[in-house]
């Protein structure tokens, strides 16, 4: 009886061992019930239970409007690099790591940050009214989808250094709503094909980063917030810079994410990518304000209040 229980346990202790440190969506759970779904991700990295954690609902009823929050200025971005682009299927998204290094800094930050790769997250493709998949919500709603630009301090050379650095990565998010087509995410879609399964790679032509953002004088408006990676290992020290004009996609072209999975040929389609929000824990969140220039509003202001007093003058 001894002996039984004995090797029980053992088999217990080699399947647990098995799957320590392997996180996974909530979609994923009936193909790998031993993975970590978001509740758990703790279990596979301490840091997933801090207090700055993302991503998270923004009210914008409590946003702290902050006057140093100017418009970002992009370096490069405009710019369509040598370098291919790589793209992978990395079992939890479909990244894209840059080549070249566009940059961007202002917006109230105390240094510049380079573009080192950007990956989506998203609900179900086909149907993004019914569940959308953005990982920041305001007010409680949420997008079809959210694109994630992960950049570094330019002083740094990888993410790696970038983890032991104060402040040392900056992602940049954009919504992305079911709207007309964008014929800038042509080259990046058709790809989609390639990269099926995880571990799939294909190289692309580089495109002007900016060309997958909302046209740049549309991005002064923005919400500010420290938080953490979404992904496991939730590493915190990371400031997020949350647009509100979206990216537009059409359905069908939202549709093509369809094609991926998460695993191999027989995997389940990789839906649900998303981590759910986090709580603020008294972080406040600042906003960089209304898209018309402050001088320009006082002007208006003053024109009312003089119009006002000569109207009154008239009677």
């Amino acid at each position: 009886m001894e002996l039984l229980l004995l090797a029980l346990s053992c088999l217990h202790f080699l399947k647990t061992e098995a799957v320590v440190g392997h996180w996974c969506y909530r979609t994923q759970k009936c193909e790998q019930p031993q993975c970590e779904d978001p509740p758990r991700w703790h279990l596979v990295n301490a840091e997933c239970k801090g207090s700055k954690q993302s991503p998270v609902n923004i009210v914008t009823q409590n946003v702290v409007f902050d006057k140093s929050l100017k418009p970002l200025t992009f370096e490069g971005y405009d710019v369509k690099g040598s370098a291919k682009w790589l793209l992978e299927n990395n079992g939890h998204t479909v990244k894209v790591a840059l080549n070249s290094s566009p940059k961007f800094g202002g917006g109230g930050l105390r240094r510049k940050y380079k573009a080192v790769e950007f990956h989506l997250h998203w609900g179900v493709p086909g149907e993004p009214q019914i569940i959308p998949g953005s990982e920041h919500s305001i007010d409680g709603e949420k997008y079809p989808m959210e694109l994630h630009v992960v950049h570094i301090r330019e002083d740094v050379s990888d993410v790696t250094e970038a983890k032991k650095t104060p402040e040392g990565l900056a992602v940049l998010a954009f919504f992305v709503k079911a709207d007309e087509e964008n014929k800038n995410y042509a080259t990046l879609l058709s790809e989609l094909e390639n990269v099926k399964f995880k571990g799939n790679t294909a190289q692309m032509d580089p495109l002007p980063l900016m060309s997958l953002l909302p046209p740049e004088e549309d991005l002064g408006k923005y919400y500010r917030y420290e938080g953490s990676l979404t992904t496991p290992d939730c590493h915190e020290g990371v400031i997020w810079t949350i647009f509100e004009k979206p990216v537009k996609l059409s359905l069908a072209q939202l549709s093509q994410f369809a094609a991926l999975h998460f695993d191999s040929s027989n995997s389940s389609a990789m839906t649900e990518n998303f981590r759910p929000p986090q709580p603020l824990n008294g972080r406040k969140v600042l906003w960089s304000g209304a898209s018309i220039p402050l001088p320009l509003a006082k002007l208006l202001l003053l024109a009312l209040a003089l119009s006002c007093t000569l109207s009154s003058l008239g009677h």
